[in-house]
């Protein structure tokens, strides 16, 4: 069956844990709002959004269509998308403690894009960039060390690697945290990462299979950006 995965076309942001997912099992999809032409791209991902025949309307993007069911939040996509694509354990108590992980995860982002809209998303960056590096060097100096720490011990508790003992949607979101922390804040992450040897081994391994290798050399793959959730701003890292 076809995925039609629906996000915004020019940012990484919560779809790409999905893309990531998608990319890694083969599976066959179609980034919609990426495409153009009349009724496509943007059009066609807001006019499914509004569509007020759906019975279970998704509240923002990115959301999954797959037939008639229509799919939205991220960590719900992946518990949706992990067994039929075999990114999880058959197990229910492990496809629990992968949900669980993929909400922490999402708990996370929240915090990551706070950084930079602290006090207002309607509100430009400049508008809050006082309060965005008041916000940036606590959520650098105790928020991320919480998170990775967590994350770290559950890599270690389970011999490298998140779930179960093949890959799964939570190493690929692994990767997915590793690779946004480097690129938006580069210094901190460099200093930190030692910390974090398995997440790190974690993340190499992941970068390593074939074809998600494929995809992070592609065009499909939309680089960092300063439009999503994880922004280089320098001064944020400057004391």
């Amino acid at each position: 069956m076809r995925y039609e995965l629906y996000y915004w076309p020019g940012i990484q942001g919560r779809g790409e844990f999905v893309r990531l997912a998608l990319e890694a099992a083969d599976a066959d999809y179609v980034d919609v709002a990426r495409l153009s032409g009349r009724g496509k791209g943007v059009d066609a991902m807001l006019s499914l959004m509004n569509d007020g025949k759906l019975d279970h309307p998704p509240f923002a993007p990115p959301f999954l269509k797959t037939g008639k069911l229509v799919i939205s939040h991220t960590a719900n996509i992946l518990d949706y998308l992990g067994p039929r694509l075999d990114l999880v354990p058959k197990a229910e108590h492990s496809r629990i403690w992968a949900h669980q992980l993929q909400l922490l995860v999402t708990d996370f982002l929240v915090e990551v894009h706070d950084t930079h809209h602290p006090v207002a998303l309607a509100l430009y960056y400049r508008d809050q960039k006082t309060e965005a590096k008041r916000r940036t060097r606590y959520f650098l100096s105790d928020r991320v060390p919480k998170y990775l720490d967590y994350f770290e011990d559950v890599c270690a508790a389970n011999r490298g690697r998140m779930v179960g003992r093949a890959l799964s949607y939570v190493d690929l979101s692994m990767f997915q945290l590793i690779e946004g922390l480097r690129y938006a804040f580069p210094k901190t992450t460099r200093k930190l990462e030692p910390r974090w040897p398995r997440l790190i081994a974690l993340r190499d391994r992941v970068a390593d299979v074939p074809r998600v290798a494929a995809y992070l050399a592609s065009k499909r793959r939309i680089p960092f950006n300063e439009n999503g959730i994880f922004r280089h701003y320098p001064e944020l890292e400057s004391r």
